[in-house]
């Protein structure tokens, strides 16, 4: 498989169905040659270069399933960051 193809095929967690985006970027070990994880943007970034957020790194060993358009992975609530809080965006004096 190329990563081009990879990259088109969009992710979703199978514990709560939600699709986490497509893959702009894979982690590679180059002493094992293998995959590590697989890299989507965070949450408000528009094709992985705009907006805010961080990105979501998921260990290849969460990888469940890789179908003809979407991976399916298994991934803990705890370790998708959640949009940040508009208030927290706020300006506060000291």
């Amino acid at each position: 498989m190329k990563i081009s193809e990879f990259q088109t095929k969009d992710v979703v967690n199978i514990l709560d169905g939600r699709r986490l985006g497509q893959i702009t970027d894979l982690e590679i070990n180059l002493k094992l040659g293998q995959i590590d994880a697989i890299v989507v943007p965070g949450q408000g970034k528009f094709l992985g270069f705009f907006g805010g957020g961080n990105d979501l790194v998921i260990p290849w060993r969460n990888i469940i399933k890789i179908g003809k358009d979407v991976v399916l992975v298994r991934l803990e609530e705890s370790l998708i960051q959640q949009p940040p809080n508009e208030k927290d965006n706020e300006y506060k004096p000291y």
